[in-house]
């Protein structure tokens, strides 16, 4: 899968962008060339979706091995998801927001984050915590230009994320997708953690802590865009949720 959102409509961690991308002697792909050799990967089982030249996601159906992750997509009411991985609690989670016993993983995420920015009942690391399983996803929120991305705590899924010379960030499974575009400024995207665009990156697993940047120096001794982990020594100051503010604004608390 690859997830290409314009500048503007996500603010990555400047921690994320390397100098060493301007020094590179390889040129970067634009992100629309990396699009197009994704589609060319994958002709027969691969398809891209646009929106306005904001953002851009392509998918492809996963091979026939067995050790290959599951792979879903789904676009409901201006949702938009992509899901890999699979969840062992799914029939009890369906149940719980209302859906059909046939609802798949990525129906599921898209009718939880569509509860939590309408109503907001729960902080998003409560709802990200009942997701039993291996799994990571991202979320293009078409009417609100929004973003959403999680990855599970248990690292059996990776994904990978960077900042493309044009400013475009990317969001990836195949780490080769974002080299091409990024050079440096990429890192794997941690894991137990969530991303929205308006508030940034989190970790869901323990809420309460600040997120802190690692250098990462590839094996040539160049930097690269950093790793992010938690900081247990840096706490979150939040506000009580209190009536009408319980909402989507306050999702990381």
């Amino acid at each position: 899968m690859l997830a290409i959102f314009k500048n503007g409509v996500v603010d990555p961690p400047k921690e994320l962008q390397s100098p060493a991308s301007l020094q590179a002697s390889i040129k970067a792909a634009t992100p629309e060339e990396t699009m197009k050799n994704f589609l060319s990967a994958n002709p027969n089982n691969g398809f891209s979706i646009g929106f306005m030249n904001k953002a851009f996601l392509a998918y492809s159906n996963p091979s026939t091995s067995y050790n290959t992750l599951p792979r879903l997509f789904c676009g409901v009411n201006d949702i938009y998801c992509i899901f890999l991985g699979s969840l062992s609690n799914l029939c009890a989670l369906n149940k719980h927001y209302g859906l059909s016993k046939c609802a798949n993983e990525a129906m599921l995420v898209s009718e939880a984050y569509r509860t939590l920015r309408d109503r907001g009942p729960y902080p998003a690391h409560q709802v990200l915590k009942e997701l039993e399983g291996s799994f990571g996803f991202v979320i293009y929120d078409h009417k609100a230009d929004t973003v959403f991305a999680a990855l599970g705590g248990d690292e059996k899924v990776k994904l990978f994320w960077g900042i493309a010379f044009d400013g475009s960030v990317m969001i990836s499974d195949n780490v080769d997708h974002i080299k091409a575009s990024c050079i440096k400024s990429f890192a794997p995207f941690p894991s137990g953690c969530m991303y929205h665009s308006e508030t940034g990156l989190k970790s869901y697993e323990h809420p309460s802590y600040k997120m802190k940047a690692m250098p990462r120096v590839d094996s040539e001794g160049s930097m690269c865009g950093a790793y992010f982990k938690v900081d247990v020594y840096s706490k979150v100051n939040s506000m009580p949720r209190v009536g009408s503010a319980a909402n989507w604004a306050t999702w990381g608390q």
